[in-house]
């Protein structure tokens, strides 16, 4: 390695060699501290970094990210966590930092996802958080800086392999950015425009009481979809993120996706949920699959069946009726969108999951019909102008 070109093991796939990453023009911003990054951890980590120092920078809270395949899995800030949210993170036992309680909060969005993931973090990593990252499975880390003690934690991850990424938090690419597609170059101004709390100002609905909470959250739901693969439509509440649909064809699905994470992330904090016996010796990733599998609607008996290797005894699940009088519980989520919604049934199952707060760029012909829609549910919507398609 030199300090503008590494050569990498391969790229995206195995057959794809050679394959490295280099800086045309002076020294790569970054040193690797451990391990070997492939090229498909190089790509999760550059974009989870924009991601937490622009949170960072804007609502100047320690950010975390979990990455998984160029599109956040969840993102957060260093937000205190509730105690069942810890009992629900698995974490009830861990003293947090605040930017430990960002990233444990980045990764329980969406814990199945989150299994492998990168991770980004907006401050020098502490040793409170490398304890945390210590106990899960994960490909790597970028951050800014490493205290010594959790460095050497880290390093013994993955039988000393774990992937750190020391980057410099100074570093600012040109204004030009520049790819290759099927042997044609693409170039276009990189995506510079910063979010900021003036893209919530233009408030479209009759309701346009936006309180700080929600402006927080919509602008951690604008700067996350900023770094998602696009279509995407993003979930916030609390200072994280709960629900991310990335990469979908139509507007809806985004949404759906998105609603069907936050409502699981919101179930594991049912009583039911945070009071499963688990056997001894089961451990968090099995757990998070357990609990998933434990709030489907289409289980079979056969896997019911199965749940004897796990919990200490089968629990009851919950039914539709108790399910849905938990939801109804859940309010004042923000939502936000990285393109227009083209009709109102965006607007429709989003108020199924909380949503009390949306930003969305506006701009379709069917607008008045999307407002009317977040009217009929007392929604706050801004329309702020500002596409966030991300390739």
């Amino acid at each position: 390695m030199s300090e503008n070109i590494i050569n990498l093991k391969y790229g995206c796939n195995p057959h794809q060699i050679p394959a490295s990453i280099y800086a045309e023009k002076g020294k790569l911003p970054f040193e690797v501290l451990n391990g070997r990054p492939g090229y498909i951890n190089f790509l999760d980590a550059f974009n989870s970094w924009q991601l937490v120092k622009e949170l960072k920078n804007i609502l100047k809270l320690p950010a975390a990210a979990s990455f998984k395949h160029v599109s956040p899995a969840g993102a957060a800030v260093g937000n205190p966590l509730s105690d069942a949210l810890k009992k629900s993170y698995f974490v009830d036992d861990m003293e947090l930092s605040p930017l430990a309680s960002a990233y444990v909060r980045a990764r329980g969005a969406d814990c199945v996802s989150s299994f492998g993931d990168w991770i980004a973090l907006s401050d020098k990593v502490d040793t409170a958080t490398a304890k945390i990252i210590s106990r899960e499975v994960s490909d790597g880390i970028i951050a800014p800086d490493y205290d010594e003690e959790a460095l050497q934690i880290l390093k013994s991850k993955r039988k000393g392999s774990y992937n750190i990424i020391k980057i410099d938090e100074n570093y600012e690419p040109g204004e030009i950015e520049k790819r290759e597609v099927y042997g044609i170059t693409f170039e276009q101004r990189r995506n510079d425009k910063l979010i900021s709390y003036e893209l919530l100002s233009n408030i479209v609905t009759n309701n346009k009481n936006l309180s700080e909470e929600a402006k927080r959250d919509l602008i951690l739901a604008m700067v996350t979809l900023k770094y998602t693969q696009s279509n995407s439509v993003c979930f916030t509440y609390d200072g994280q993120v709960i629900g991310c649909g990335a990469g979908q064809q139509s507007r809806i699905h985004c949404t759906r996706l998105a609603g069907s994470k936050a409502d699981l992330w919101y179930l594991r904090q049912h009583p039911s949920v945070l009071n499963l016996k688990f056997r001894d010796g089961i451990k968090r990733p099995e757990r998070n699959n357990a609990i998933d599998q434990f709030l489907r609607d289409d289980v079979t008996d056969e896997e019911i069946a199965d749940w004897k290797d796990v919990f200490t005894e089968i629990p009851k699940r919950l039914s539709a009726e108790e399910k849905k009088e938990w939801m109804s519980t859940l309010k004042n989520v923000s939502l936000g969108s990285d393109a227009f919604f083209p009709f109102r049934d965006n607007i429709d199952r989003a108020s199924k999951s909380g949503v009390k707060y949306i930003v969305q760029p506006g701009g379709s012909i069917r607008d008045n019909i999307v407002i009317e829609a977040c009217n009929e549910y007392d929604m706050v919507m801004a329309c702020n102008k500002f596409r966030l398609f991300h390739h």
